[in-house]
């Protein structure tokens, strides 16, 4: 009951903002709501900035620290009453199925598809209504200015467009928020929106490079070029937004798929400009003006400074397998109290390949039935893992290996098993989230604790030596499961070889590495009420900010200069606020993250004393017997079909399924994603119910 009425309560609060942002262009809310919304809140304390933050920096912020409540609330009635989280159908299920499959967007949704026609026409109206409000009196104003009626309607619609590009870039940060509230309570994971924030930023850029060239040529056609170097004491600084120009744009050019699939390293290092563009965005518009797009950006840099918290911690790698296909599975010592949905994912570092690139990969492990350890599977397939493979794969590996985590992060709860039939179809490296699907209901079916679906893994592969990861799908030995309690059957398909090859005579090999005294489990940054943490840390970072800036204005600047906003510098003033920010922000994270590490430091001592490798091998190398011989795994061979020189038949197979309810899960390179969407909705099936999982964009 509690949770429901937050829940109506936020959803209100979320509505009464984007009316904000419709009125926003609008004649009524300039000439009437703005001017007595400032008239009511302007004071010593925060001068005009007040009524910014009140209308469009504090609903958000709020809606956040609510959401995090609401979402503690659930996973204590989740842990409390044993309550199994998958998600029941859903009557908005329609909805969320494909609606276009191929194009420059991927695959969309019907609901994507309705939130992106709707955000477009957002823009529209704006700039309808910005352009309208601006032109009434144009003939007037040229004449005054002396200029030409067109060259006024360039500049009007130059400033038109700049508003209008504040709209994306208000909601641009949200869909990399990885641990978001707010994502939370719309169903949607960070990994998952990733392409949100790319259509935002392509709109964004657009709209901004537009509004940059408006203006150069403006002042180019009235001799007014200047202006260009213009960075005046108060109001709008042209340099700062040249600069933050500049940044977006080498972040644009570097984040367009032909270059960031072939150059990552390009593209990942480029992005950090992202703290020039916001930094000289700030400069160029003025504080009080970019509290509007503040929210976004707030939440984002709380998450990074916590996950930069995390990232400076080593975790205990205990042990590595290594696969004669250039993929080693990593096993890390887990804290219990961490648990995690199948399909999670955690961000990697390796300090000794780089010490700034952090790589995502799927957690093939389950919570469940492993709630000390947490693996990964990674694929040679790029610079960095290949030197990864390298180091690890070497005749002589070495006793310690450091490695940062971040995460993990992933979905609220599943949907696995409200379907009769499960089919998973996957293409090489693909298969790594359907480890810790099968794991987990694998684990479920052992206990007896759910009706489980037959499983149908459809996997694909160059070569019969990429079969030794399907070895992967039982975990390390030392885990008790009985495999005849799970429906599995699997088709393997080796689509480049015609026959199979002696792959199976190579072991695997596991290499386990000593334990570190400064090493830890892998656990929530927060601890087990991370939820409410980040709350606090949200709400109580927020009053600091206040309280900072409030005194700072009061005994300082509004001495100097009256709330006139025509004295004190422009650019000092953005400067402070967002140094404030900056200082509540990593008082109140690191101080939560301090509190929980003492708390649970003495757990994580003993969860570290408990680690141990084997014995049996001095060099911590241990090539033993495979672990296919192992009657788990001959029991997994058994369920294996295999197919060589030839390409599953995705139609075939899927018009096979039959049941009211065949859940299609697709995992694998982007043309078999939408091959797969394209079939499950051409209309000759009713019964498929599609989802992709794809981290390539």
């Amino acid at each position: 009951m509690i949770r429901s009425a937050m829940k109506l309560f936020i959803t209100l609060l979320f509505l009464g903002y984007m009316v904000l942002w419709i009125m926003m262009p609008t004649k009524l809310y300039f000439e009437h709501w703005l001017p007595e919304i400032r008239a009511k809140t302007k004071s010593i304390y925060f001068g005009r900035q007040g009524a910014t933050m009140l209308m469009y920096t504090f609903p958000i912020l709020f809606i956040a620290t609510m959401g995090c409540i609401y979402l503690h609330l659930g996973k204590k009635y989740v842990d409390d009453h044993n309550v199994d989280r998958t998600v029941p159908t859903s009557r908005f299920h329609t909805l969320k199925q494909p609606v276009i499959v191929k194009g420059p967007l991927g695959i969309v949704s019907w609901m994507e598809l309705s939130f992106l026609t709707m955000f477009v026409v957002l823009l529209a109206w704006s700039t309808a209504s910005y352009l309208n409000r601006m032109f009434v009196h144009i003939d007037q104003m040229a004449a005054k200015s002396g200029l030409l009626v067109w060259e006024a309607k360039l500049e009007m619609s130059g400033l038109t467009l700049g508003l209008v590009g504040n709209i994306c870039l208000a909601f641009l940060f949200f869909p990399v928020t990885r641990g978001s509230s707010v994502l939370r309570l719309i169903g949607l994971t960070s990994e998952a929106s990733i392409k949100y924030h790319i259509w935002l930023g392509h709109i964004a850029m657009t709209i901004f490079t537009a509004h940059g060239l408006c203006y150069l040529i403006f002042w180019a056609k009235t001799d007014q070029m200047s202006e260009v170097l213009k960075w005046d004491k108060v109001g709008v600084s042209n340099v700062a937004g040249e600069i933050a120009l500049l940044s977006g744009l080498a972040m644009w050019a570097s984040s367009l798929p032909q270059i960031r699939r072939k150059i990552f390293e390009l593209f990942y290092y480029t992005h950090h400009l992202y703290i020039l563009f916001v930094v000289f965005f700030v400069f160029h518009v003025g504080f009080s003006y970019a509290c509007i797009m503040l929210p976004g950006f707030y939440l984002f840099l709380i998450d990074r400074c916590l996950r930069f918290l995390q990232s400076q911690q080593r975790v205990r790698l205990v042990s590595a397998r290594i696969l004669p296909c250039e993929t080693v599975e990593l096993n890390f010592s887990k804290s219990p109290e961490l648990s995690y949905i199948p399909t999670s994912i955690v961000f990697v570092n390796v300090p000794s390949i780089s010490k700034l690139q952090w790589h995502p990969f799927t957690i093939t492990s389950s919570s469940n039935m492993n709630p000390d350890k947490l693996s990964i599977v990674i694929k040679s397939e790029g610079r960095w893992s290949s030197e990864l493979y390298q180091k690890l794969s070497s005749p002589s590996p070495m006793d310690r290996f450091e490695v940062s985590i971040e995460g993990p992060y992933g979905p609220a709860s599943t949907h696995f098993l409200r379907h009769d039939t499960l089919v998973m179809l996957s293409g090489g490296s693909g298969i790594t989230p359907f480890i810790s699907i099968i794991r987990e209901l694998l684990f479920k079916a052992n206990n007896r604790s759910d009706r489980i679906p037959k499983i149908l893994l459809v996997c694909a592969f160059k070569k019969s030596v990429d079969l030794t990861m399907l070895d992967l799908l039982l975990p390390v030995s030392g885990t008790t499961v009985d495999n005849s309690c799970l429906q599995l059957q699997i088709e393997a398909y080796v689509t480049r070889e015609k026959e199979p090859t002696t792959y199976h005579t190579e072991p695997l090999q596991t290499v386990w590495f000593k334990p570190d005294a400064l090493d830890v489990p892998v656990s929530a940054i927060l601890g087990p009420n991370s939820w409410l943490w980040l709350g606090v840390i949200v709400s109580s970072s927020f009053i600091i900010f206040l309280l900072l800036i409030g005194t700072l204005t009061r005994f300082y600047i509004y001495p100097i200069d009256h709330n006139s906003d025509m004295i004190y510098a422009s650019s000092a003033r953005a400067a402070l606020n967002m140094s404030l920010v900056c200082i509540a922000i990593a008082m109140t994270a690191t101080s939560a993250f301090l509190w929980n590490k003492k708390q649970y430091g003495k757990g994580i001592t003993r969860i570290q004393n408990m680690d141990s490798p084997p014995t049996t091998s001095p060099a911590w190398f241990n090539n033993g017997d495979r672990e296919l011989e192992s009657l788990p795994h001959q029991s997994l061979l058994q369920s294996t079909k295999f197919h060589y020189g030839e390409r599953p038949d995705l139609k075939k197979i899927l018009f096979e399924c039959k049941g009211s309810g065949v859940g299609v899960v697709v995992s694998g390179p982007r043309e078999m994603r939408q091959e797969v969407a394209a079939i499950c909705y051409s209309g000759l099936a009713d019964n498929l119910r599609f989802e992709s999982i794809g981290f390539t964009w």
